[in-house]
């Protein structure tokens, strides 16, 4: 079971309402919208914006851009009478819910009621939770497991005003285990929790980059703008850069391309040159050919293009060198370069398939692996989970539902099925 990083302790370091609550938290002007091929890795619904960047000739502008070479496992369930009497209890009435947050493509989990309480109503019944002997997860669930984060914003800004404490705090020192870890995650705001993640993914010491994985989705799998809120919510929270906090532990190369990904700031609209696009396959495969990963223009290319254009790039390159590109970098070793190259193409070029092989890696073998699988459902719950589950289902013949069910228990599984939508 997962527990909460020493460092990034909600207790002592969340700013809603242990240190006061101003309301100009960065991370709240700070909304991300959703991605391109993939959304935020970690989602804003309310003012998240899901945007599919496929090129069409109708849709993509033309235009030349600069080349760089041219200058476990309980399975216990709650039944569907326990969570029908929840909603009874919540909203007086049962309500009915609308997928939300991915707004432009549909292709959110998370279900919010079409009639939402106001955020006073919602911080009582989460007051009320929380008192007496135990604690009603039900309620939690019920209540936070069906808000956008605006929503979830005004909540944490309503419970502060009210009760004069953070509502982080109380779920803290209210919930346990995976689900309390899982909980915190939604309730904070995405940029803030993206940018916990990045700091707990820097500051693990092991070999590999399975670790740097939330480095890799927050630069690859988010919009431009989400990016940008990260980093400013990462330099308020512990007073460096992500790019400073790159451990030198890892090899030059790896450095090289974290640093880059990190700090860029792709276009952010659908622009896509297809001249550019065949220019730069050839230069990739070159480089790719000669085992040359680490080159300048392989580094330039990838952390700087619009996420529209490195799509068409990796299709002119497979249509002209009859292999997909991670499959050519694939046969350049197992090296931890050669790894988060395959992971960075991945999730800029079909971030659904990287995020279900997330969680299936998650799930299978002896234990679960918590963290993972959290992660993933968390930050995609409100940008392309349906995309995730249907990718799911056509590569591993199974339901990502039913994977849940079967490797999670009580209210840590309830919670995951919640942002999966399959459970109101």
């Amino acid at each position: 079971m997962g527990h909460i990083h020493a460092n990034n302790d909600p207790i002592k370091n969340d700013r809603h309402g242990l240190n006061g609550d101003d309301g100009n938290d960065p991370a709240d002007r700070n909304e991300h919208a959703g991605t391109s091929g993939g959304g935020g890795a970690g989602a804003g619904a309310g003012a998240l914006t899901v945007i599919e960047q496929k090129p069409s000739s109708s849709s993509s502008i033309i235009r030349k851009l600069r080349s760089p070479s041219t200058s476990r496992k309980g399975k216990s369930s709650s039944s569907s009478t326990s969570s029908y009497l929840c909603g009874l209890a919540c909203f007086g009435t049962p309500p009915t819910f609308s997928s939300v947050g991915g707004e432009e493509n549909g292709m959110a989990s998370l279900r919010v009621p079409d009639i939402v309480p106001s955020p006073a109503d919602d911080c009582q019944k989460l007051r009320k939770a929380f008192e007496g002997w135990g604690t009603d997860e039900k309620a939690v669930i019920w209540i936070l497991g069906h808000r956008n984060s605006s929503q979830r914003k005004k909540i944490r800004e309503a419970y502060q005003q009210l009760y004069n404490k953070s509502l982080i705090a109380d779920l803290y020192s209210e919930l346990s285990g995976d689900f309390r870890k899982a909980i915190i995650w939604w309730t904070y705001d995405p940029p803030e929790r993206d940018a916990r993640l990045a700091k707990e993914a820097l500051q693990t010491r092991k070999k590999g980059i399975k670790h740097l994985l939330p480095i890799i989705e927050i630069a690859c799998a988010s919009v431009p703008q989400h990016l940008i809120a990260v980093r400013q919510e990462y330099c308020s929270l512990h007073d460096c850069s992500m790019e400073e906090d790159i451990p030198e532990s890892l090899s030059f190369p790896v450095r090289k391309f974290l640093v880059g990904m990190v700090s860029c700031f792709r276009y952010d609209k659908e622009l896509v040159d297809s001249e550019l696009a065949k220019s730069e396959a050839a230069l990739l495969h070159e480089a790719i050919e000669k085992k040359q990963l680490y080159h300048d223009h392989v580094l330039w290319i990838l952390t700087t293009r619009n996420f529209s254009q490195l799509r068409a790039t990796f299709a002119v390159y497979k249509q002209d060198y009859g292999t997909s590109i991670d499959e050519d970098i694939r046969k350049c070793g197992n090296g931890d370069l050669e790894s988060l190259l395959k992971v960075l193409v991945c999730c800029i070029d079909t971030p659904e398939k990287h995020f279900a092989e997330v969680i299936r890696i998650a799930i299978v073998g002896l234990g679960t692996d918590e963290d993972s699988l959290s992660r993933a459902i968390v930050t995609r719950a409100e940008v392309d989970m349906k995309k995730v589950r249907e990718e799911y289902s056509n590569m591993y013949r199974v339901s990502l539902d039913s994977d849940v069910i079967g490797d999670t228990s009580g209210d840590y599984k309830n919670f995951l099925l919640t942002l999966l939508g399959s459970k109101t």
